[in-house]
Parts: structure tokens; C-alpha cells; sequence
């Protein structure tokens, strides 16, 4: 009997869902600023899962048993689009605004003893409804989240092998990316860019929780980040900020053991092939100054990526340390040269040219203000001494152009 009862209750209600699916647009269209400013087509896709909702509640009421998916079915008729077109919250103010609707409606549509029943089955459903929702959301999140992974290497990847153009620029703008970087730490307005090398973390299966901690925490230091596994190695692409090592030093936790190399600061994306190619070279070359800091900027490896056959560093010394020197009557070239081959002696550079000790200290501050690399520091002087091999290598004749 109390079957056959709850039976007719079920025909009833399915009488009233077309009046139900009115009155749930209805009421959407009077609580709900945001719903008239849709389109139309998406208001017609929000109404089609309205009355998807009612129509699988009805069917639910009937047989709970039978239809205990019918919550999440329910979502099945909106586009994959639906998840951007509203938010989770607008979602949960839809299902709060139809089931008030319904308890609203429900006493002129249907028989009073029939009320309870239904108001109990609707809280259950309601229920139900609102972990849908909160998984179709969640998968809509993770699959979000698994393409913009996907397009971030894909960025990294162009920026690396020099690919960078418009479509690069685009492409990272939808992951965040902005040219004049975030707000913080000073470097607001900044647009530079600075490729960032290392070793990969040795739990490859974290790789992703990796990339997205590195965004966060550039963010939080005030910078934009791309990040991406690339083999064994992390590449980071860093914008916003004219201080990358700074930054760069937040990150090293994210990195595994051995050196990290910052590329110099670039224009923009589309010039960061030339940092990117800096840092790869430097982090080929770190093994070879087993003493450098961690990061270090590639600048600081120029020595030891010349020796190892980075051409870009090669010219990069010959150019800009060793053509200096040769300026004018070439004393200063004579000098750091007779210092070196003096084992740093300043009285022994003065006897072997035939000046006053405080000449020669005169003349290796010039070359220091010149270079950028003092003679009495023994780092500099391995710079120096490699620039003054690789210059007379390329550029043979004092005053002749960098081959």
C-alpha cells in the first residue's frame, strides 16, 4: 500500500516539472544579478541542466536505488564550457535558488500530504547534488590544470631552442604571464627577463606540485615565473624583476643538488634565448669551479664555459675584456700581462717593465675599472688570464675587430 502511495506521489510530481523548470528560470532570472548578463545561449545551457536537475529528481524520488547517479548525470547535459561560463559559488547559488523555489512551489502543485515526503527527498537530493557539482568542478580544475602544464613546457621548450615569437607571447600570457611582472619587492614596472637552469628534484613523480610551488613562490618574491622539467634538468623563466640571482635564491630549494645558473637579464620573452642559452652553457661548463656560489650568474662562468667551447662566451671576453685593454698605447694590456706572468708580484711587474710599483698599482686599478675584473683577486685574475689568451687567439692585431 505504501508503495503503491508513494508511487502516485511519484506521477504527481512528474506532472508538475515543466511548471517546476519555469518557475526555477524564473526564479534565477529575479534572485540572481549575474544570470541576466549571460548570453543567451548560455542562460538556455544553465536552463537545460535546471530542468536535467528536476527532471532526475523525479526520477530519483521514484527510485532512489535505481538512480543513485543520477546527481552527477545530471551535469552531463551542459558543455564542457559550463565550468567557465560560472563559477563553483554561482553554481551553489543556482541549486540553493532552485530548491527554494521548489519548497516554495511545491504546496500549490501537489497534495499537502504529499509536501513532507517530497521536502525530505529534496534535502537528501540537495545533498547529493552539491558533491556533483563539487566533483565536475574539481575535474574541470584537474584537466585545466594538466593543459596549462602541458602548454607551459611547450613555452619553456620554444624559449629555449629560440622559437619564441607572438604565439609564445600569447601562450604565456594565458598561464599568467604578465610584461611588466607583479607587484613586490620593488620591481614593479620591471619587463626583464632571466632563464634559470639547475638539476631537476629527484622525486619526478612531484614534478608538477614542484612547478606550481615555483610560481608561487617567484609570486610571492615579486616576479613572474614559467617553470618546466626538461630531462634531468629544472628550467626556470623568470620575468618582472632586475634582480633574478636575488630571486633565484628563494627558489634553490625546488632545485636538486649541484649548481644553478641565471642567464644575464633580457628585454623581454621573445629575447630570452639568448639568456636561456647562457644559462645552458653555464651549467655545462659549472662542474669546473667546484667553489661557485649556488645560484651564480652565468657571467661569472664565462672562463670556464670558453673552455668549454661555448663560442658566445669566447667572444663575449675577447670583446669586452681583452679589446678594451688594447685601447690606445696598449700599457694597460702590457701591464695586467707582466702582473700575471709575474705571479701577482706588483714589485716584480714594476723591475720587469721598468715603472714605479705605484705605477703598476695605478694602472691594475684602471684595469679594473675598465674590465670589471680586478688583477689582485685570484678569480679575476683566471678571468683575466683566459681573456688575454682568447684575445690574441680572435684578435691577433691590437685594435682589429673580434673575429
Amino acid at each position: 500500500m505504501a508503495a503503491k502511495g508513494h508511487k502516485a506521489r511519484a506521477e504527481r510530481l512528474q506532472n508538475a516539472t515543466g511548471a517546476l523548470a519555469t518557475a526555477a528560470m524564473a526564479a534565477m532570472d529575479e534572485k540572481l544579478p549575474w544570470f541576466g548578463k549571460l548570453s543567451a545561449q548560455d542562460r538556455s545551457w544553465i536552463g537545460l541542466v535546471a530542468q536535467s536537475g528536476i527532471t532526475a529528481f523525479v526520477d530519483w524520488f521514484r527510485d532512489p536505488d535505481a538512480h543513485s547517479s543520477m546527481p552527477t548525470r545530471m551535469f552531463g547535459s551542459a558543455p564542457r564550457e559550463f565550468t567557465r561560463v560560472i563559477s563553483l559559488h554561482q553554481t551553489v547559488d543556482l541549486v540553493r535558488t532552485t530548491i527554494e523555489m521548489i519548497e516554495n512551489t511545491i504546496g500549490e502543485l501537489l497534495p499537502s500530504e504529499d509536501i513532507p515526503f517530497v521536502h525530505e527527498a529534496m534535502n537528501r537530493y540537495a545533498r547529493e547534488v552539491a558533491f556533483a557539482a563539487a566533483t565536475v568542478y574539481a575535474q574541470a580544475a584537474e584537466m585545466r590544470g594538466a593543459w596549462d602544464a602541458r602548454l607551459e613546457a611547450l613555452v619553456v621548450d620554444s624559449v629555449i631552442r629560440g622559437e619564441a615569437d607572438e604565439s609564445v607571447r600569447s601562450r604565456a600570457s594565458a598561464l599568467g604571464w604578465t610584461s611588466s611582472g607583479t607587484a613586490g619587492a620593488g620591481t614593479a614596472g620591471s619587463a626583464e627577463v632571466a632563464v634559470v637552469v639547475g638539476r631537476a628534484p629527484s622525486s619526478e613523480p612531484g614534478s608538477t606540485n614542484v612547478a606550481d610551488a615555483v610560481r608561487h613562490a617567484a609570486r610571492e618574491a615579486g616576479a613572474d615565473a614559467l617553470c618546466a622539467m626538461q630531462g634531468d634538468r629544472l628550467v626556470i623563466v623568470l620575468g618582472g624583476t632586475s634582480k633574478p640571482v636575488e630571486i633565484v635564491q628563494t627558489l634553490a630549494e625546488f632545485f636538486g643538488p649541484g649548481p644553478i645558473v641565471v642567464g644575464p637579464l633580457v628585454p623581454d620573452l621573445m629575447s630570452a634565448v639568448t639568456s636561456a642559452r647562457a644559462a645552458v652553457a653555464g651549467l655545462r661548463a659549472a662542474p669546473a669551479w667546484p667553489g661557485a656560489p649556488r645560484p651564480v650568474h652565468a657571467d661569472e662562468l664565462l672562463p670556464e664555459r670558453s673552455l668549454s667551447g661555448d663560442g658566445h662566451a669566447r667572444r663575449q671576453l675577447a670583446t669586452d675584456v681583452y679589446g678594451p685593454l688594447t685601447m690606445g698605447d696598449g700599457v694597460l694590456l702590457d701591464t695586467v700581462s707582466t702582473y700575471l706572468d709575474s705571479g701577482g708580484s706588483i714589485e716584480a711587474t714594476a723591475r720587469a717593465m721598468f715603472i714605479h710599483p705605484n705605477t703598476v698599482r695605478y694602472r691594475l686599478k684602471r684595469v679594473g675599472e675598465i674590465t670589471g675584473y680586478s688583477p689582485g683577486n685570484p678569480r679575476d685574475s683566471f678571468t683575466l688570464r683566459v681573456a688575454l689568451s682568447l684575445g690574441r687567439l680572435l684578435n691577433p692585431e691590437p685594435g682589429a675587430s673580434v673575429l
